[in-house]
């Protein structure tokens, strides 16, 4: 078992399911990305410097680099912003799985 699956197996039940299904659009969206566990957090990585980490915490899952995208990536990825560089998913509504796709597709597009 990878620390990746470590990670996900020690979440609360309903958070693992959303882990996974991120795991799962990032790698499907990051054409040749590759698995790691970075920073505490796992991570699908372009190559050594560019990636996306994820991670659970008590009220949300966040992603982690989120670069500033132009004016239609923003109109969809803005409201998620917690911080400059993140994006936050609370617990408590629907996973934006088309979202996460959106943010994993434009990552791979600039590296």
């Amino acid at each position: 078992m990878s620390e990746i699956d470590d990670y996900i197996a020690a979440a609360p039940e309903a958070t693992r399911e959303r882990l996974t299904a991120v795991r799962e659009v990032l790698l499907r969206c990051i054409p040749n990305g590759t698995e790691a566990f970075r920073y505490g957090m796992p991570a699908v990585m372009i190559d050594a410097r560019h990636g996306l980490h994820y991670a659970h915490w008590k009220q949300h899952l966040a992603l982690y680099p989120i670069y500033r995208g132009d004016e239609q990536f923003e109109a969809v990825v803005g409201p998620y912003r917690a911080k400059t560089d993140s994006v936050h998913f609370v617990h408590m509504k629907p996973l934006p799985l088309d979202v996460i796709e959106l943010i994993a597709t434009a990552l791979a597009a600039r590296a």
